[in-house]
């Protein structure tokens, strides 16, 4: 079962986990439209896919179909067949930092 944070409702106030590929550079919590982007244009189309795995049903309650794409999220990054997807945290999805020019030889 995933991990749920859920408000008094009983209803996730935000998804806790999402799902991102390890080269994607944008946090998709924080930058949705970067990452979505930079999603589509690498080919993944990682937010189709997930809607491919997730279980719905129109007779779920809100709160199961969140649980629903937990629940896809973790079987994605289980089987893994590709290598390329992992399950990302809020807040722990680090920032790129800009590159610096490596310093030249004869400095």
């Amino acid at each position: 079962m995933a991990d749920i944070d859920t408000t008094t409702q009983g209803l996730p106030s935000r998804p806790e986990y999402m799902l991102t590929t390890v080269d994607n550079p944008f946090d998709p919590f924080t930058q949705w439209d970067e990452w979505y982007a930079w999603d589509r244009s690498s080919g993944y189309n990682t937010v189709e896919f997930l809607a491919r795995v997730t279980r719905f049903s129109d007779e779920l309650s809100e709160a199961d179909q969140h649980v629903a794409i937990q629940d896809a999220i973790d079987e994605i990054v289980q089987e893994n067949v590709l290598g390329v997807f992992r399950k990302v945290k809020a807040g722990d999805v680090p920032t790129p930092t800009p590159t610096q020019p490596s310093p030249s030889a004869s400095e």
